[in-house]
């Protein structure tokens, strides 16, 4: 594929005759720099190595930007870093396509102004309608000091970051397996929305064709020979909350998959839902030309409740091992996968494992619990990090593996890791801390079996959510916090008053004091869905400013006011009050893509 790239642009002051000549090398210098930063430091989705590209000269004027844009037109440069240490001339050299998210770093030097050109350039862009962030070291270099500073590594890399989830999406579909379940609002697949502020095509396919490809058997026999084996050895069965109940015959009449064939049916529907999204060249081979294709796609979610799972097994195993990091196959890029088609949920799938590289889990955002009722409940308080209360994190059976925290790093720390760094242990530890229950029949009629896993690690995460609000468009929240492992005294009388089949995590979110964040109960009583993602890491910043490059607002975060990185133009729209600028910046550009 051509993968989107970091576009460097090295300017220079355009004075021939000694000027130029003594700060060719020392800008070029610093462009090199900053692409072996960003190659050395991150990667793209499906784990290969960020590319960048530098203009083949330093930019002293419109020939050579002329020349430059040219250049990057051809390699899919969806974002440029413009880099200098010195004066330059701003609107004869600034990037002017308005394709590009752009960047300008300054070097902080007393003998060559090259913050003056940042200041100066960032004007141009502002004035231009072409918003740039801007990258300053705090502290002052010495002329020949060609180090990148430790703050200004940290803004680079978290702008790179950002623009290539930005490009990595552009072009690319979300796939709609059936439409709305269960009247969520979420589930309406808005797509201008998805069209103008993501780049992204939505594309329907109708439930049907999972079961035209099961039937026709339109799927790699060979794989799903040992992706069923692998199943039955990995995949342990817990306990059956049918056993015993009296079930009514409209549930009994329901159930046409017996029971003994319910894993060869979920496996089966697990492989044609991923080779739908992405394609597989193996059906090429068998003749099925236009299903190898796939959709091209980025996310996607399976309405399942009603329609599907009144009858037939339900997704859960799908969805779960979908955005998981790994599979039969060994580790795998997790893919951002709905349950219940809950797009907006997806987009915050989505979103979260760009920027991170890890499994999003899906999540009913359910019941606060407030340390008096959990005494009143348990006979206990919590302590520790839950001591103030803490959240109920729970879905139906679908949510990826790596939600457990069953992996671990050198120190024995237990987190959740891109895929790239998934270990065979780690993947036995996240199938070992999981077990696979029956489906509920009075909820899905058709069977099937629920992802079951208690989140045993206290880790950082971020909880994040996508909405749309009429007249404001879509909006992101987002709470950095921690996963909470309570004693078995508090999980359990807890965890049996809800559903015992489905994976627990237990979410506590970092309190300032104030707002939405003064306790937790105001960050459940203001999160505004009934869904919500959780990622790895405490990456709220990194969200924030991929939400102003989309030019989405966010409405909800508990981030210090130092950890806010924007376009410098947002500062034009008001600084007393960043959150109040945020929305009014992302009103007057308007989404990126319109």
């Amino acid at each position: 594929m051509l993968y989107p790239k970091i576009g460097i642009r090295p300017t220079i002051d355009g004075r021939w005759g000694g000027v130029r000549e003594s700060l060719e090398e020392q800008t070029m210098a610093m462009a090199r720099n900053a692409k072996a930063l960003i190659e050395e430091n991150l990667r793209y989705p499906d784990g290969t190595p960020v590319q960048c590209v530098i203009a083949d000269s330093t930019i002293g004027g419109g020939a050579e930007a002329a020349a430059c844009a040219d250049k990057f037109t051809t390699e899919n440069v969806v974002a440029t870093l413009t880099v200098t240490r010195c004066w330059c001339y701003g609107s004869e050299t600034f990037d002017m396509d308005p394709r590009t998210i752009k960047a300008v770093w300054g070097f902080n030097g007393t003998e060559r102004p090259g913050a003056v050109y940042l200041a100066a350039v960032l004007a141009a862009h502002a004035q231009k309608g072409l918003p740039a962030f801007s990258i300053y070291g705090h502290d002052v270099q010495d002329a020949a000091d060609t180090s990148v500073p430790a703050d200004a590594a940290e803004k680079i890399l978290r702008f790179a970051r950002c623009a290539v989830a930005v490009g990595w999406m552009k072009n690319k579909a979300y796939v709609n397996l059936g439409g709305v379940a269960m009247g969520i609002a979420g589930s309406y697949c808005d797509a201008a929305m998805f069209q103008k502020y993501l780049g992204i095509r939505p594309e329907w396919v109708d439930m049907t064709e999972i079961l035209r490809r099961i039937t026709l058997e339109i799927y790699d026999h060979e794989e799903y020979d040992r992706a069923l084996a692998w199943v039955k050895a990995n995949c342990k069965e817990g306990f059956d909350c049918n056993a015993g109940k009296d079930l009514p015959p409209v549930i009994t009449k329901s159930k046409v998959v017996p029971a003994y064939k319910d894993w060869e049916f979920v496996t089966k529907m697990t492989m044609v839902m991923r080779d739908i999204l992405y394609g597989n060249p193996k059906l090429d081979e068998m003749g099925w030309h236009e299903e190898a294709l796939g959709k091209n796609a980025v996310a996607g979610g399976f309405q399942g409740q009603r329609n599907w799972t009144d009858w037939l097994p339900n997704a859960d195993f799908s969805e779960a091992i979908l955005a998981s990091t790994f599979d039969w196959n060994g580790p795998k890029q997790p893919t951002p996968f709905a349950t219940e088609n809950d797009t907006l949920n997806g987009v915050a799938m989505m979103l979260g494992t760009l920027v991170t590289g890890t499994a999003p889990c899906f999540h009913d955002v359910r019941t606060y619990w407030s340390p008096e009722a959990c005494e009143r409940v348990t006979g206990h308080k919590p302590t520790g990090v839950a001591k103030d209360g803490f959240i109920h994190l729970i879905n139906s059976g679908a949510t990826a593996l790596d939600g457990s925290g069953a992996a671990v790093n050198d120190k024995g720390e237990h987190l959740m890791k891109p895929f790239w760094a998934m270990t065979d242990r780690d993947v036995s530890a996240c199938l070992a801390a999981t077990d696979w229950c029956r489906a509920n029949y009075e909820y899905f009629r058709g069977g099937g079996f629920s992802s079951h896993f208690r989140c045993a690690a206290e880790m950082p995460v971020t909880l994040l959510r996508v909405n749309i609000v009429e007249g404001v468009g879509p909006v992101l929240q987002l709470a950095e916090g921690w996963t909470a492992h309570l004693p078995d005294a508090v999980h359990t009388p807890i965890d049996k008053r809800t559903d015992p089949t489905w994976p627990t995590t237990w979410f506590v979110p970092r309190l300032t004091g104030k707002g939405a964040f003064r306790d937790v109960y105001s960050v459940m009583a203001n999160w505004g869905a009934n869904h919500g993602v959780t990622v790895y890491g405490h990456v709220g910043a990194d969200l924030v400013t991929l939400a102003s490059m989309l030019r989405i607002p966010v409405s909800l975060h508990n981030l210090p006011q130092e950890a806010l990185y924007r376009p410098h133009a947002w500062a034009a729209f008001g600084t007393a009050d960043t959150e109040a600028a945020d929305f009014a910046a992302c009103k007057h550009y308007g989404p990126l893509y319109r």
